[in-house]
């Protein structure tokens, strides 16, 4: 049997680190809007595109707009939301990237050296992806390494989904 320290350490698991506000559901509808329209998509799908995620109980469909950072033919995204714990690595999930929707294979990443890269990598890229997940930069420039290991404390996970073809 393996632990985790996130969650089988002394105490109680950590609350999330990702900053949820009141109004991020209509953030969320506009967003999703705006993916969605012809002409707007490919602007606002330069750094936004909505994964279609299905509860693994409920069977449910969400639609969830997300940050990512395009690594090669990959895009990595980084969550500690609920949502990210309905995939697996190996499920196929359906995305909307640039206005077209397609398929993509999904690797999750819960250690600790690759969640804490992969945000460092996304912090680097999109500074409101930084803030949103309290993630504060050095005088260098770089990424603050206890905000990396705190956000992979708080149940951080990272995803990279390859489009299928």
């Amino acid at each position: 049997m393996t632990t985790d320290p996130r969650v089988d350490g002394p105490g109680s698991r950590p609350e999330p680190r990702a900053r949820t506000s009141a109004g991020q559901r209509l953030v969320n509808l506009l967003a999703r809007g705006l993916l969605r329209t012809p002409g707007m998509s490919p602007v606002i799908g330069t750094r936004l595109l909505t994964l279609y995620v299905v509860g693994r109980t409920s069977g449910q469909r969400y639609s969830v707009p997300v940050a990512y950072l395009a690594q090669g033919d990959d895009l990595l995204i980084g969550t500690s939301s609920r949502w990210g714990r309905n995939l697996r690595t190996g499920d196929r999930v359906a995305i909307r990237l640039k206005g077209k929707c397609c398929w993509a294979d999904v690797r999750i990443s819960t250690e600790e050296s690759e969640v804490v890269s992969a945000y460092a990598h996304m912090a680097r890229a999109n500074p409101t992806f930084a803030k949103f997940n309290s993630i504060r930069s050095g005088a260098d420039g770089e990424p603050n390494r206890d905000d990396l290991q705190q956000v992979w404390r708080g149940g951080a996970q990272a995803l990279r989904l390859t489009p299928c073809s």
